[in-house]
């Protein structure tokens, strides 16, 4: 089981401690805030205590950001995914501290977030959207299988293939798939088989899958879960 952490008072000493090394006067339950450090005119600091890493402590956090830039978390144990809670608070202007054993630990300063866009990872959303035909899937459908642009040419090539073998040249010129050769090579979906050199066939996967789509398509499917 995770650590429950140590309780919310429990945090105060170690972090007034650590403030207060800093130069800080510093005082508790302050106009609602845990705890607030003040130094000459510097910005004043303001820390939110919690046991554990919550929404409930990110939504304190921002709305202590319409006092001061200078907003800690403080939380007493390690959070479980600490990456993605560091990249959090980095996103949102806030700094963690972490209380474990009586001692408090910075482990991310506020300061503004800017984030760095990746080129590559925009481009191929980019490119799935020019290659997906319609919008066949709904956002937040999670139960069903996202129909990606990939996807819907198998599902293309899988319809040329439904009435018998045909040879991936003819199956080039039938109909609008570019990636036909790589698609019924790699097999992703476990579709298709190769008859013979350059020519192939669908599998009794690739028919399941074809009967489902074109179910889905005359709407006589319910989605998983559905009542």
């Amino acid at each position: 089981m995770p650590a429950r952490g140590e309780p919310e008072v429990a945090l105060y000493a170690p972090v007034k401690a650590l403030l207060e090394a800093q130069g800080y006067d510093v005082k508790g339950e302050v106009v609602g805030c845990d705890l607030v450090g003040v130094r000459g005119d510097d910005p004043p600091v303001i820390v939110e205590l919690k046991r554990s890493f919550t929404l409930a402590l990110v939504h304190q956090g921002v709305d202590r950001l319409a006092l001061t830039d200078a907003v800690y978390l403080a939380v007493g144990t390690w959070p479980r995914h600490q990456a993605e809670v560091r990249r959090l608070c980095r996103r949102l202007g806030l700094g963690l501290i972490v209380v474990t054993s009586g001692r408090a630990d910075v482990v991310e300063d506020p300061v503004p977030y800017r984030p760095r866009h990746d080129a590559k990872r925009t481009g191929r959303m980019l490119r799935e959207h020019q290659r997906r035909v319609g919008d066949p899937t709904a956002g937040g459908a999670n139960r069903l299988p996202v129909m990606t642009a990939y996807r819907q040419e198998a599902l293309r090539c899988a319809r040329l293939l439904a009435d018998g073998p045909m040879a991936l040249r003819s199956m080039r010129a039938a109909a609008d798939v570019p990636h036909a050769g790589g698609i019924v090579r790699d097999d992703v979906y476990g579709w298709f088989e190769r008859v013979e050199r350059g020519t192939y066939a669908l599998t009794p996967a690739g028919r399941i899958a074809l009967d489902a789509d074109r179910a889905l398509d005359r709407g006589t499917v319910a989605a998983p879960g559905a009542g």
